[in-house]
């Protein structure tokens, strides 16, 4: 089960299918991230 975790709030944004366990780091959409950089 792979994960995808913003790199900024650290929230979990979304879960995908994979073999072995993973992090993917993006941004968010339901937070204000993008305005913080």
């Amino acid at each position: 089960m792979g994960t995808i975790v913003c790199q900024t709030c650290n929230a979990t944004i979304d879960h995908f299918e994979d073999e072995k366990v993973t992090v993917l780091y993006g941004q968010c959409s339901g937070c204000d991230c993008e305005d913080e950089e």
